[in-house]
């Protein structure tokens, strides 16, 4: 069964027909090419998936595509300022050390602009929760939390455009 869904994408009002079984992040992948989202276990346990529906961090793996009519989801991609500019978030990971692979970043840091959301000023306790859902093979996660913090510093004197 295919059917026609309706939503809020990178803040731009976009329509698809999908199909029942398909998930979100194929959709994102395959109709919408917005590739930074990426497929790592397909199970929700890796947070490779994360994007944000209406403001909430959800594995786009396991996330039903027909469930985001009427919703506003946000990419990777949809940090991005203009002028390519990059996102507070997306700044401190890379001068903070917290990418190197890359493959887990865009979960990662959709999980913290969740996280930063709700809460502006973390404690390294919520930081570990806000992330817990997101594995990185590389790092060891020192230099992702180190990031986060310096993001936090860094949305306070360079807000989102």
């Amino acid at each position: 069964m295919k059917k026609e869904i309706h939503f809020e994408l990178n803040g731009y009002e976009v329509s698809a027909e999908v199909e029942s079984h398909k998930m979100l992040l194929n959709v994102l992948r395959e109709q919408f090419h917005l590739t930074g989202t990426k497929e790592g276990c397909g199970q929700g346990e890796c947070g490779a998936c994360t994007v944000l529906v209406d403001g909430l961090n959800v594995d786009s793996c396991l996330y039903p595509a027909f469930e985001v009519e009427g919703k506003s989801v946000t990419t990777i991609e949809g940090l991005v300022g203009e002028g390519n500019v990059l996102h507070p978030i997306q700044k401190a990971f890379v001068e903070g050390g917290g990418i190197q692979c890359g493959f887990c970043t865009p979960g990662m840091i959709m999980s913290t602009k969740a996280l930063l959301d709700e809460t502006p000023h973390p404690s390294e306790e919520q930081i570990k929760k806000g992330i817990s859902g997101n594995l990185c093979r590389c790092t060891g996660y020192v230099q992702i939390i180190e990031s986060i913090e310096k993001a936090v510093d860094l949305m306070e004197t360079e807000p989102e455009k």
